[in-house]
């Protein structure tokens, strides 16, 4: 949509390599605010949306270490957590690397 911001604003969605994939409930906050800085980032993700679906989330707890709470975030088939683990990795400056790298 902004797209021609990106050069002024250092988005290099072009750049963005990294296979990402998010677990998510369509009305958590959370989930919503990690897919917000996900497209601002300029991130094609696969969402897996697991409303209700115990079969789904005992599948993605399975792939989280453990974790059930939503989001749960992948990069690369490595899990990074949730939405405040990956705003820490953005606030850090090392999940643009991270989207850099591909599969």
């Amino acid at each position: 949509m902004l797209d021609f911001l990106n050069p002024l604003l250092g988005r290099h969605p072009e750049n963005i390599q990294a296979n990402v994939e998010i677990y998510t409930w369509q009305t958590c906050p959370f989930c919503i605010r990690a897919k917000m800085l996900l497209k601002w980032k300029g991130v094609n993700y696969t969402e897996y949306k697991i409303d209700g679906d115990e079969t789904a989330r005992s599948q993605m707890a399975a792939r989280a270490n453990g974790r059930r709470s939503v989001p749960q975030i992948f990069i690369n088939n490595q899990h990074f957590g949730g939405c405040d683990d990956i705003y820490l990795l953005d606030r850090e400056g090392k999940l643009d690397p991270l989207l850099a790298i591909s599969n």
